[in-house]
């Protein structure tokens, strides 16, 4: 999607190598078909270490795969650098959250390592002070590891051990020059926990390798893709962006999501450095908004008439609303999306993003704005493609998660049903249902926001057996 906002052409793997939810990616496959005829020419490739070395992200946090495996099939991803010795490789991968993938033991889960409540146990060992500063910590470790079992705790160190090592290989590929740019994002996980000690351990092997600016370590998972790639789409037009970032509150950028390991504002820092850019304390070429939890009246109502003011002066204006990290879906968490609709300045956005950690948010937000700004200084601006970009995520990250998601859980969950895996005949009901309750509510916000373009064709699925998520896919025409 962005590539075609920027008018720069992507080739992605076939969509079976990539694996569906609790069944993991085709590692050799996907390398295989990087050695295909299929990728020659290519000015950049960017990657997931995760998906080449053990099938992809929720894969990543499995037993199974030997670390002689994974290094071996991260050392067939750094060749493509040597068979492509003009192309941009960049790659990233994940530091191991704290918590296995939550599932009940039933269907596909039925074999994994740790369900149910022994997710829970693991993550609160996961989460206490490494090592344990106190008696009381020390108890409580003893407890939970009677509780897990030491066959089951050892299987998830075991992971984290060998995930972490893996990183270390990642690293000095590229420090060897297989990969040219390489950022590692710590997955959820707060200001404390067993993660922390990962993170030292590979920042003092990055600085070892000299990496300097070629490596980074830093908060977030889920966009470290789009903004690698946002990268690429302004380095192919020779632009270095500038951000410019305004909060919400004065003191918006000490805010601490709690799954993330530092302030929102040096993730940002950080997510601004991953997308080729730099930041600017004025003027810059991108003005991020961002919207924090808690927000007074007054400085909301400031917020919100200086970013429709820079909209009105033509400026690229990106909005990152973080207001769901706090309580349930309800009016605050509303309001900025049903302001920016009833002033009409939604539909003049670069990016918009409301959903998952703020590393999340803001990585999709800033990824979008740059890759309208790389097309617009080619000449190759999509603005259809922008505009099924943005409102996928006005349906999805305001409409879904606001409404329907609410009704679709608290209606399986008054049956009994985890709604973190859905049995075949629930998921089937459960993908009607979400259809039905969403299809209303996109038409409604195209005409609000994109008056201009009409539905030629909307998909709404779940696409993995939770409610977690929808897909959309959106496709616009002119309006008669």
């Amino acid at each position: 999607m962005l590539g075609r906002i920027a008018g720069q052409p992507l080739i992605v793997p076939p969509r079976d190598a990539i694996g569906h939810y609790l069944r993991s990616g085709d590692p050799d496959a996907i390398l295989r078909w990087l050695r295909s005829p299929q990728t020659d020419g290519a000015s950049a490739l960017v990657a997931s270490t995760d998906m080449a070395a053990y099938g992809g992200l929720v894969a990543s946090r499995l037993p199974g795969v030997s670390i002689d495996d994974a290094v071996a099939r991260l050392t067939a991803l750094a060749a493509f650098k040597s068979q492509h010795p003009a192309a941009l490789v960049a790659v990233f991968g994940t530091i191991m959250r704290l918590a296995p993938t939550g599932v009940p033991r039933l269907d596909l889960a039925q074999d994994y390592y740790a369900t149910g409540d022994t997710v829970d146990l693991i993550a609160d060992y996961a989460n206490l002070p490494d090592p344990p500063g106190s008696d009381a910590d020390r108890a409580m470790a003893a407890r939970l590891r009677e509780r897990i079992g030491a066959a089951t705790l050892d299987a998830y160190l075991a992971a984290r051990a060998r995930d972490r090592d893996v990183d270390e290989y990642a690293l000095q590929f590229a420090a060897e020059g297989g990969f040219d740019r390489i950022v590692l994002g710590q997955d959820d996980a707060g200001a404390t926990g067993l993660h922390l000690r990962d993170i030292e351990a590979l920042e003092a092997f990055a600085r070892r390798m000299f990496l300097h600016d070629r490596a980074s370590i830093e908060p977030g998972a889920d966009e470290l893709g789009m903004a690698l790639l946002a990268g690429v789409l302004a380095r192919n037009v020779r632009w270095a962006p500038t951000v410019e970032v305004s909060y919400s509150r004065p003191d918006g950028a000490s805010f601490h999501d709690p799954l993330e390991f530092a302030p929102v504002d040096v993730t940002i820092d950080q997510l601004i450095g991953v997308c080729g850019a730099r930041r600017a304390r004025a003027e810059g070429d991108v003005r991020l908004y961002v919207r924090v939890p808690e927000t007074s009246a007054a400085d909301e109502g400031r917020f919100e008439d200086a970013l429709v003011a820079d909209v009105a002066a033509g400026r690229s204006v990106a909005v990152a609303d973080l207001s769901f990290l706090y309580g349930q879906p309800g009016p605050e968490q509303r309001e900025l999306t049903e302001t920016l609709i009833a002033r009409h300045v939604a539909g003049k956005l670069d990016a918009f993003a409301s959903w998952n950690t703020d590393a999340n948010t803001v990585g999709t937000a800033l990824a979008a704005a740059i890759a309208a700004g790389a097309g617009r200084r080619a000449g190759r601006f999509d603005a259809r493609a922008h505009a099924e970009f943005m409102l996928d995520r006005y349906i999805d990250d305001y409409a879904f998660h606001q409404f329907v998601r609410p009704e679709l859980n608290a209606e399986l969950r008054a049956r009994g049903i985890d709604t973190a895996l859905l049995l075949p005949e629930i998921a089937r009901e459960a993908d009607h249902d979400n259809r039905r309750l969403l299809w209303p509510r996109a038409l409604e916000l195209l005409v609000a926001i994109y008056p201009q373009f009409a539905d030629r064709g909307l998909t709404i699925t779940l696409p993995w057996e939770r409610t977690f998520e929808t897909q959309i896919e959106v496709r616009l025409g002119l309006a008669l």
